[in-house]
């Protein structure tokens, strides 16, 4: 049977995880003395999350990278025996000269921006055992099939280009109370391009996706009950550059709820219209945004949520920083 804890962790967290080139990932792990890994590794024991969905990771065919990082934590005292990943679309060349620089394999040429092959994917680590045969990946989903698509790709490139920049998943998480639906995904920034915003386009459409697949208006089946949203959404609802109408419908979905999980930093942003506790990153340039999302489906109990960002004064902010410019978001459910 099962097992399951009461209540029940879930989180996502961007890592920065991602290398300049494949194995660089394995070799630093292998290594041990990385001074972000090993921050990392603090960050998620302090964390203690039972299901934990890891952004800007890199991936690699046999998980070597993933179960490095298992280990590390395993010793750490903070074991995750189940774990899961999917190659993901970034890295993986289109053949087009997608950012028009009349050269064709660069990073910007593929299916979503990549050094390399699985440059910056996603993985899950979880204490409970992961449904493998249930899981359902739209990442190949083309962008052009999306119902109202603001894609403008030439007819040529749209026939192959996906909408995920790095993945679209349904990865079941087996409870005694039945599964648990992870929607895992990270988008493409709304920036890093020109006047077409292009990037902009496409991410609004990401979150399109899965606002319309809750409302059935997908080809594939709406997901089944309970589940949760998760990911790096690359786009804060009222700050920043983007579209931001796209993450506010999805937001505002009714088969959802926002549980606005709040860090207790206490940073002020005078010149931003969110509120900063609800800031998951922080950006050098354009200070704190929320862009890292845990959205339950709206019948679950939420007995908790928060941002894991306390004040500099606490000991692990030093290790938040050191880790990555996110910080992990979770939310604690009760299952019915």
């Amino acid at each position: 049977m099962a097992l399951a804890a009461e209540p029940l962790r879930v989180a996502t967290y961007n890592v920065d995880l991602a290398r300049t080139g494949p194995g660089l990932l394995v070799q630093d792990l292998v290594a041990g003395d990385d001074p972000q890994i090993a921050a990392l590794v603090r960050v998620l024991v302090a964390l203690d999350a039972d299901v934990l969905l890891l952004t800007d990771v890199d991936y690699d065919a046999g998980l070597v990278a993933l179960g490095l990082l298992a280990n590390a934590l395993e010793t750490a005292g903070e074991p995750y025996p189940h774990r899961f990943a999917l190659r993901p679309n970034t890295g993986d060349q289109t053949g087009f000269d997608i950012d028009g620089n009349r050269r064709i394999g660069d990073p910007r040429d593929a299916q979503g921006f990549g050094l390399f092959a699985g440059n910056g994917g996603m993985a899950i680590l979880s204490r409970l055992p992961l449904d493998e045969a249930g899981v359902r990946d739209f990442s190949d989903y083309l962008w052009r099939d999306l119902p109202q698509t603001l894609g403008t790709d030439a007819p040529d490139l749209a026939a192959l280009q996906r909408l995920a920049t790095t993945g679209f998943w349904d990865v079941p998480v087996l409870t005694d109370q039945g599964p648990l639906h992870l929607l895992a995904w990270h988008a493409t920034p709304p920036v890093f391009d020109g006047p077409e915003d292009r990037n902009g386009r496409r991410n609004h459409d990401e979150a399109a996706f899965w606002r319309l697949m809750l409302d059935g208006a997908l080809p594939m089946a709406a997901p089944a009950v309970p589940f949760v949203v998760l990911g790096d959404a690359n786009l804060d609802p009222n700050d920043g550059d983007g579209l931001r109408d796209g993450i506010a419908a999805l937001l505002a979905h009714p088969a959802l709820q926002d549980p606005a999980p709040r860090g207790t930093h206490g940073r002020l942003e005078p010149d931003h219209a969110g509120d900063p506790a609800l800031d998951t990153a922080l950006y050098a340039e354009i200070g704190g945004l929320r862009v890292d999302l845990v959205l339950p489906s709206a019948a679950l109990a939420v007995t908790g949520a928060g941002v894991l960002w306390p004040p500099d004064s606490d000991p692990l902010a030093a290790d938040l920083a050191a880790a990555s410019r996110h910080r992990p978001v979770w939310v604690d459910l009760t299952l019915p």
